[in-house]
């Protein structure tokens, strides 16, 4: 197979120690297998996804994600942009949508960014790793390097909302998307079929600033996925990720639950049924260990 290149948008969360390293650790693993070359957008920024909460306006944020793009245009202007995490998706998504369609806000942006000596032209595609997966490799694909596939696991696939909303995957239902399923399925596991909270809000920044409203929702999320029979829940997106495990302590003890249900992302499965060890699969920094993964992962 041939070798595929993107320039890769890493985001703060994946940094070394950050909330989403492990993420990253699962998604090197599986680009490996694939034959993915990420190559890293240099001296990239934040792309603003928390300007919203402290009142930053519009430009700003749309001239921070427009300086990540205008450098990957000067660096490598054929290979489409790709991100791994939500929040960076759907900003840098936004920022090359509207300053394509906007003459005027995409000349404010370049007066910003001529600061810096960057003008952004919007050549690229923004796209999210799944997207690459699905429309540039494919289902069958994707399975052919099954190596230990994930048998008798059952997995609720959490959307969430950043992945779906606006914007969406190309051919998805927005109210009931499909694709995790499709993954978890691909894998060899068996996706929850009713689950009914796959694109709820996980309250997302309110974790931090109104916590009561967040673990409301994160409980419903939760307890639909064991509902469904699931053993563990799978998000494509970090604040997702974080959110649903970490809280769950709190929640049990607000609420007189007794959930201990492992989250994971769809990298950390496929890292694992492609057969990598669990090092690889980044399942040793899971809050709420993700046992039968581990198990897989140690076969032999």
């Amino acid at each position: 197979m041939v070798k595929k290149e993107y320039m890769f948008y890493p985001g703060c969360t994946a940094e070394s120690l950050a909330s989403g390293s492990n993420y990253m650790t699962s998604v090197e693993s599986m680009c490996e297998v694939l034959d993915i070359q990420l190559n890293e957008i240099p001296d990239w920024n934040c792309c603003g996804a928390s300007v919203g909460y402290v009142g930053g306006s519009e430009l700003p944020r749309l001239a921070l994600n427009a300086r990540n793009l205008a450098i990957a245009e000067q660096v490598h202007p054929e290979q489409d942009v790709v991100a791994t995490c939500a929040a960076c998706w759907l900003g840098a998504r936004e920022t090359r949508d509207r300053l394509e369609e906007d003459n005027e806000l995409m000349r404010e942006t370049n007066e910003a960014l001529a600061e810096a000596g960057l003008k952004y032209e919007a050549k690229q595609k923004v796209r999210h790793m799944v997207e690459v997966l699905i429309e540039d490799f494919g289902y069958e694909e994707l399975q052919r390097h099954v190596k230990k596939p994930l048998d008798g696991v059952k997995i609720a696939g959490y959307v969430g909302c950043q992945t779906n909303r606006p914007f969406g995957i190309e051919g998805e239902s927005f109210e009931n998307p499909k694709y995790l399923d499709k993954f978890v399925e691909t894998m060899g596991a068996e996706p929850v079929e009713k689950y009914d909270k796959k694109v709820s809000c996980c309250g997302g920044g309110l974790a931090f600033s109104e916590p009561e409203k967040s673990q409301a929702l994160i409980k419903d999320i939760i307890e639909a996925a064991y509902d469904g029979g699931a053993d563990m829940i799978v998000t494509p997106c970090p604040v997702c990720q974080m959110n649903v495990e970490i809280y769950q302590d709190q929640i049990n003890q607000k609420y007189q639950t007794k959930f201990k249900m492992p989250v994971v992302y769809y990298s950390t499965l496929m890292a694992v049924a492609y057969g990598k060890s669990a090092k690889q699969a980044a399942l040793g920094t899971q809050i709420i260990r993700a046992k039968q993964l581990e198990d897989i992962a140690g076969r032999k």
